[in-house]
């Protein structure tokens, strides 16, 4: 693996016109690209085709990364390959959207009009999080999981007139934690619902394990065993990303 130098010099020479440096970015990052690929096996596309498609949205990164984002590549390239991936699935009528996934994105899209109305640019993700009171992960999930009038990828502008999108436009402070979420609820959704609601009661309501079997009508000794599973499981789910 090249180092974190290597790859910003390798950057500057790609978005300058040089195509065997693009090539080798391309072939340092495939086992990215394999692996955001093989979540989405499975759904009636071709894995060549996913792996083109998931191309694209490499090059894209590699063509708007600035060194100024403040972030790792590879953490910048992670939603523009999966929103490129979504959005041919969608597109293609393969991704399938929740009625309410549909609605919050649709007020998020009011939202962002009116919030260009009045302060004459675009809102940074940070503005709609805190708007709708969600974590910045779930407003990037919802902004590329639906088919919205505005996307991440959308192009606009910063104080200063100079292009960008609104990708870039997430502060680079939350990056790695949005990043962290993002991986951390895709694993999490391949867990069984049992497993999923006992991660949920014993990690974000921190209930005891004797809290948790009162609750489900089970021994602390189930609970602890099933913990135990899951903990395994999310170790073993976590090293194939």
């Amino acid at each position: 693996m090249i180092s974190h130098e290597e790859t910003m010099r390798l950057i500057k020479l790609s978005q300058e016109g040089d195509n065997q440096a693009t090539a080798t970015l391309i072939a340092e990052n495939t086992p990215l690209l394999k692996s955001m690929v093989k979540r989405y096996l499975g759904k009636h596309v071709e894995y060549d085709d996913l792996f083109q498609i998931a191309s694209i949205g490499l090059l894209k990164a590699i063509k708007n990364f600035q060194l100024e984002f403040g972030v790792k590549f590879s953490t910048y390239a992670v939603p523009m390959i999966l929103g490129e991936i979504k959005r041919h699935m969608r597109d293609d009528g393969y991704l399938k959207v929740s009625r309410s996934l549909k609605t919050l994105s649709a007020k998020i899209n009011r939202y962002v009009e009116e919030f260009k109305k009045q302060s004459a640019t675009d809102p940074t993700v940070n503005d709609i999080a805190n708007h709708f009171k969600m974590d910045v992960a779930d407003v990037v999930f919802a902004m590329e999981s639906a088919q919205m009038p505005i996307s991440l990828y959308e192009s606009t502008n910063d104080s200063d007139g100079k292009p960008l999108q609104l990708i870039d436009r997430i502060a680079t402070d939350d990056n790695e934690k949005m990043m962290e979420k993002l991986v951390l609820k895709d694993i999490i959704s391949k867990l069984t619902p049992r497993e999923q609601a006992i991660t949920y009661l014993r990690y974000y309501k921190d209930l005891t394990q004797g809290e948790i079997a009162k609750r489900m009508g089970v021994s602390q000794v189930q609970i602890s065993r099933i913990e135990n599973k899951i903990i395994q499981k999310l170790k073993e789910l976590y090293e194939e990303q």
